[in-house]
Formats: C-alpha cells, sequence, structure tokens
C-alpha cells in the first residue's frame, strides 16, 4: 500500500513514528464527454466574458465580494500565508467518541507504527479502546492544515479529517422545513416496537452500490456485444474505428500467416 505521509503522533511529551495510509478507496463512475456524430472528445478551453480564450499564464484569482466586483490575490501572497510542511500531528485534546457529531468525519485514513514505534503505538491504541476517547488534532497534508480525528479501528489507529465547527451547517436553518407536531405516547410506543423487532447488527458488506454495479453490468454488456467505439486520429482527420472490423482484420492477417506457412511446407526441399 502506497504511503501517503510519513511524520509522528504527538501528545503531551510522547511522539509516535508513523505512517499515513488510505483507508477508503472511492467508487463512483466517469463517462468522457463525445461529440455524437463521430464520437471526437470534447476538450474545455478557457474563455473571458468577450468570448476571448484566456491563456494559462494570463489568468489571476479573484475573490468576489460583490456581483462583478473581486478581490485579486496572487499566488505569492497565498504562498506567504500557507501552512509550512510539518511532519507532526499534534492531539491537542482527547475527547469522548460519543461528543463528536459524524457530520464532523470526512476522509478516512490508517495510522501505522515506523519501525521501533510499535510498543507507543499499541500504547495509545489500548488506552484510546479501554477509555473509548478520541485524539482531535492538527495536522498538514499537503500544504493545507486539517483538523482531525485519531481513534481506534480494530488493531489500527485511523485519522480521520474532519470539517470545522463553520463548515457545519446548523439545523436551525432547516427550521420552516421541520415538522411542528409531537406524536402521541400510542404512536410513539408503536413506532419504537416496529424499529425494535428490526434491529440487528451493523454489517456494512451486505449493503451494495446497486447503481455502480448495474452500469458496470451495462458497460460489461456493451463491451461483450462488440459496442465499443475506438478513435484513431490519422492524418485527414478523425476516424471512428468498429470494433468488429478491427478484429475481422486480425483473423484475416493470422490465416493469410497461416496460409503462407503452408505453403512453404508443401515446397520440395
Amino acid at each position: 500500500m502506497k504511503t501517503v505521509w510519513r511524520g509522528m503522533i504527538s501528545f503531551g511529551m510522547v511522539n509516535i513514528p508513523v505512517s499515513l495510509y488510505n483507508a477508503t478507496r472511492k467508487k463512483s463512475i466517469s463517462f468522457k464527454q463525445l461529440r455524437q456524430s463521430d464520437y471526437s472528445r470534447i476538450n474545455y478551453k478557457k474563455v473571458a466574458n468577450d468570448g476571448a480564450e484566456v491563456p494559462q499564464t494570463e489568468i489571476a484569482k479573484g475573490y468576489e465580494i460583490a456581483p462583478d466586483r473581486y478581490v485579486v490575490v496572487t499566488d505569492a501572497e497565498l504562498e506567504a500565508i500557507t501552512p509550512k510542511a510539518s511532519r507532526v500531528i499534534d492531539i491537542q485534546d482527547f475527547v469522548k467518541l460519543s461528543q463528536i457529531d459524524p457530520r464532523h468525519y470526512d476522509n478516512s485514513y490508517y495510522l501505522a507504527p515506523e519501525p521501533g514505534a510499535g510498543k507507543a503505538y499499541a500504547l495509545l491504541l489500548e488506552a484510546l479502546k479501554q477509555t473509548d476517547s478520541v485524539g482531535v488534532a492538527k495536522f498538514v497534508l499537503r500544504s493545507k492544515e486539517y483538523l482531525a480525528a485519531i481513534r481506534p479501528a480494530g488493531e489500527a489507529l485511523t485519522l480521520s479529517t474532519m470539517l470545522f465547527a463553520d463548515e457545519i451547517v446548523p439545523v436551525a436553518e432547516l427550521a420552516e422545513q421541520l415538522p411542528d407536531v409531537q406524536p402521541s405516547e400510542k404512536e410513539l410506543a408503536m413506532a419504537k416496537l416496529l424499529i425494535e423487532s428490526q434491529l440487528t447488527e451493523f454489517e456494512p458488506e451486505k449493503y451494495k452500490n446497486e447503481y455502480l454495479a448495474a452500469v458496470m453490468s451495462l458497460i460489461d454488456s456493451k463491451a461483450e456485444q462488440e459496442a465499443v467505439i475506438s478513435k484513431a486520429a490519422p492524418e485527414g482527420g478523425p476516424q471512428v474505428v468498429d470494433i468488429m472490423a478491427a478484429i475481422e482484420a486480425s483473423l484475416a492477417a493470422i490465416n493469410k500467416d497461416k496460409t503462407k506457412a503452408k505453403t512453404k511446407k508443401k515446397k520440395p526441399a
């Protein structure tokens, strides 16, 4: 597994050298945009309001403070305030796991001990398990500062990047959309009974991404039926090559080679 980052967990006077690894593999379908008439790839150009194409060297960063009013910021100015690269995951607090709203969690990683750090790593892991606690830390990854939660996951420590408090949309903003009613005791009792009758253990493996599977099945089916478009760009413009024609051409070439080989064998010595 490829290492994302190397450094150390730091809390109090304790430093634990660790490596960071991705703990998730996000799966999604990505389609390329093609021109329907000949299946040429669609390219994108950066164009100003006057229709002129803008080269990368002439593009500036602007923050819109009002309609059509911008504060322009240079790369040098941003570089001056970018967090400096650090190799320390600085645990600032330990809190109970139940106190963290799951809305704060973002991306997840595994933390593994570097050689010689196994005992200190195991100690922190077990201490967090037995106290049902989470280490809340800050660290810099790829020039960006993150808030993070360090918590146990089986026999490994995980690090989850977290959203800051001002990134969480308050429930109060939905006040007008939320119901202003209270269920009766009887209704509540019936609802609880229904939930408890179906209460079970969480098994993440049983929940499948059915849309992803259906799209991949469609793609596989069309591929097996030779509904595949190959793009070549020879001189004279783009040309659509049918996969069936390519297969037939390949078979013809193989048969031609076989015929030549047989003819050579029939010639007298």
